[in-house]
């Protein structure tokens, strides 16, 4: 497109919510590419196949815009005057108004006036006719929830959705430092198990750290997934944010099994037992073979239910009778099932979401039904034992879904097809990144309410204590990449993050949990600002962190983060300090080996600012410290800060080497497939493992008393739950040994 003229293509993109430039890792201001522009406004809506047409499709989108008087949504934050902005010709701005707001509980209010009384905030020319814009005050102390306000004014009505939420999302009892483990489901393993974690495991898991005095089980998202072939193992590649992953049920613990000869016969057959051998034996989770072997038991269970009237028939009936979506979903699963074949291959009425009774098999419908109405009631249960004195499940939303799945057959309105979401070049990824999701539509879910994002939001905050919201940047803004371009090519799509932490702050209220952002990586100051200004948590990953030229080696750790060594995408701790991942990337061609002899020569001095740095904070390890000595050092450091919750990925303490995840690596490195080195029953006994953790419950203990007495110099209400002295608190010279006891416990291990 060198040549042409592309200022009328610029003007529609940031019609749009496009911008046209945007500065990357390095601060340098990078021109969004024109081809990329052209096919992203394409992918939004907008009619144009070249730059010919963007005058035409350019005059129709500003005319649109123009005969919207209102904006389609407004928020309403406690305690501040809220307003609806109305915007009429100049012909039409005189007169009376009339509004009707209905509140979320039914109840309506009524108000009327002069348009000419209202203050007037602008006036416009747009192609010769000139508008003005005037502010409708909202009733003062507007009360939480979805409200719909209708305006009558110069001959036009308008409708908007007005979000009465609260300025700062739900943070719970204050005073509290809690810690706990982090682990990812599949990865988790007993004696019982079928070769990959289960909700029984998750809830072993839980009680062991309850036993230990921690608080959290922090894993991965636990979506539905997609069994298709090629099978993806991501789980921040499900195939719907609105379901959970029947993979996780624990099939011993269904009550139909024992009344079900077939299902016990299949279970106790040779051929099946070898199998759950073998699926034990293995290092890594083989998820379509033991998902055949745990779907057939649940097709056993499934007909003998259903064979029968029972209580547990008539609770599955008005379970599907309460979440009408989920014999939609089931339908969905089910022709899936027949057709074998991405749905965007099906024929067209299949396509478009019509689905009849012909298109599958009913017996298959019903098995989907069954193994989701197992599913939540495995996790609901599971949840409401990790709130019992504790801070609830922690658990992950992803950024997006499967292009094939579930969500955006059915709700593909809501997202921007033929796109993916992504990164631009940086560092690490020179050629930026493609991530194969497509991103949500800012416009036509905002137009419509924004019903599948609350939705989604329900359906995590429904079972979780805590939620972590992956890429919390995604609010503001997205790269997004048109299909068949390079990820260069993108351009950031933005969105109105105010409405977004509106819904969030909402919704987290009303299911009494907090919520964290992961705000890893390049993020404009204007997000952690956001972040602050409505309590959504922010993450301190230590090997973020690390600043090695800087006087200061580590920022502190603030009180309303999430603090842990390293995450899921990361390399596990030893594996960082020894350096695998420089070697894993170069082997993946990600890296070149001189810039791998640069990256490990800053690991050293990273290792060594470290050292220095945890010296002068009173924390013993020195030089010559190995991993394991480190890594004590590292989590005392952090379970002597004020974070809100300190994580401690379970896989650091045996010094794994094994990353279950390595970015920008697809089926070649079988991510998301390691399962744990030790069983839970071994665990629970491991002293490398066990004497860490009593270190850290001993640590946030200390710090949860001074969190107390700090809360009582700045408020006279006691925090809202009270934290059980279990073990005597540490002292100073405890929390040096937490590090110096490093060795002396490598020895005996």
């Amino acid at each position: 497109m060198a040549g042409l003229n592309v200022a009328p293509l610029s003007r529609l993109a940031r019609q749009y919510g496009i911008q046209t430039s945007y500065y990357d890792v390095h601060r340098r201001r990078c021109q969004a590419d024109p081809a990329g522009l052209l096919a992203l406004v394409r992918a939004m809506g907008a009619p144009v196949e070249t730059l010919a047409d963007v005058p035409d499709a350019l005059k129709a989108h500003t005319q649109a815009q123009r005969g919207a008087p209102i904006e389609p949504v407004v928020v309403a934050w406690e305690g501040k005057s809220a307003h609806v902005e109305l915007r009429l010709p100049d012909y039409q701005a005189s007169g009376s108004f009339a509004c009707q707001l209905r509140l979320e509980t039914g109840e309506t209010k009524r108000w009327a006036g002069a348009l000419s009384q209202l203050r007037s905030v602008r006036h416009e020319r747009m192609g010769g006719a000139g508008y003005v814009t005037r502010r409708i005050p909202l009733p003062a102390a507007m009360p939480w929830g979805y409200h719909r306000l209708r305006i009558d004014a110069g001959g036009r009505r308008a409708e908007t959705l007005v979000i009465g939420a609260p300025t700062r999302a739900y943070v719970g009892g204050s005073g509290h430092a809690a810690w706990g483990l982090f682990v990812p489901l599949y990865a988790l393993h007993r004696e019982p198990s079928w070769g990959a974690g289960d909700y029984g495991d998750l809830r072993a898991l839980n009680e062991w750290v309850r036993e230990l005095g921690g608080d959290v089980v922090a894993t991965l998202p636990l979506l539905a997934s997609r069994w298709q072939k090629p099978f993806d193992p991501s789980p921040y590649s499900p195939s719907s944010r609105l379901f959970w992953n029947e993979f996780y049920v624990d099939v011993l613990k269904v009550p139909e099994l024992q009344g079900c000869p077939a299902a016990r016969t299949y279970l106790n057959s040779s051929g099946v037992r070898n199998q759950l051998a073998a699926l034990r034996k293995g290092a890594r989770v083989d998820y379509p073979r033991q998902m055949a072997v745990k779907r057939k038991l649940l097709e056993e269970m499934t007909e003998s239910l259903f064979a029968r009237g029972s209580s547990r028939q008539a609770e599955l009936r008005r379970f599907v009778a309460a979440h009408p979506d989920i014999e939609d979903y089931a339908r969905f699963r089910a022709t899936s099932d027949r057709r074998r074949a991405p749905w965007p291959e099906w024929p067209e009425r299949l396509r478009d979401g019509t689905i009849g009774d012909g298109d599958y098999d009913e017996s298959v419908m019903r098995y989907h039904l069954y193994a989701q109405w197992l599913a939540q009631t495995q996790l609901q249960e599971l949840a409401a034992q990790a709130r019992e004195g504790g801070e609830g499940l922690y658990l992950d939303l992803p950024l997006g879904v499967h292009p094939h799945g579930y969500d955006v057959w059915r709700h593909r309105e809501a997202f921007v097809l033929n796109t993916s979401g992504g990164a631009p070049p940086d560092a690490v990824f020179t050629k930026g990144q493609q991530w194969g999701f497509p991103p949500l539509h800012p416009e036509r879910e905002r137009a419509h309410g924004y019903p599948y994002v609350i939705r989604y939001l329900r359906h995590h905050l429904q079972q979780a204590g805590i939620l972590r919201i992956d890429h919390v940047m995604a609010l503001h803004r997205l790269y997004c990449v048109p299909a068949g371009l390079e990820a260069r090519q993108g351009a950031y799509l933005q969105y109105r993050a105010e409405e977004l932490y509106a819904i969030l702050s909402l919704e987290s209220h009303r299911h009494r949990s907090w919520l964290v952002g992961e705000n890893l990586g390049t993020v404009p100051t204007y997000v952690n600002a956001a972040m602050r200004r409505h309590r959504i948590h922010r993450m301190y990953v230590m090997q973020y962190e690390l600043t090695p030229g800087s006087r200061r080696v580590l920022r502190t750790v603030a009180r309303d983060e999430v603090a842990s060594l390293n995450t899921h995408d990361m390399p596990p701790f030893a594996a960082y300090w020894d350096g695998r991942d420089i070697r894993d990337r170069v082997a993946s061609g990600l890296l070149t080996k001189a810039a791998a002899r640069r990256e490990s020569r800053v690991r050293r001095a990273m290792r060594a600012a470290l050292i220095r740095h945890l010296s002068r904070a009173g924390i013993a390890c020195g030089p010559k410290a190995d991993h394991r000595a480190l890594l004590h050092a590292s989590l005392a450091f952090l379970g002597r800060s004020r974070a809100r919750l300190v994580l401690v990925n379970l896989e650091d303490l045996w010094m794994e080497m094994k990353p279950q995840n390595l970015p920008g690596t697809g089926h070649e490195r079988l991510n998301w497939t390691n399962k744990l080195r030790y069983r839970l029953e071994e665990l629970r006994v491991l002293r490398q493992v066990v004497a860490p953790l009593r270190d850290m419950d001993r640590l946030r203990r200390r710090i949860h008393v001074r969190n107390r007495t700090a809360d009582a110099r700045e408020s006279p209400r006691p925090p809202l739950r009270a934290y059980p002295a279990k073990r005597p608190l540490p002292g100073k010279a405890e929390i040096g040994a937490f590090a110096q006891g490093a060795r002396r416990r490598t020895m005996n291990d």
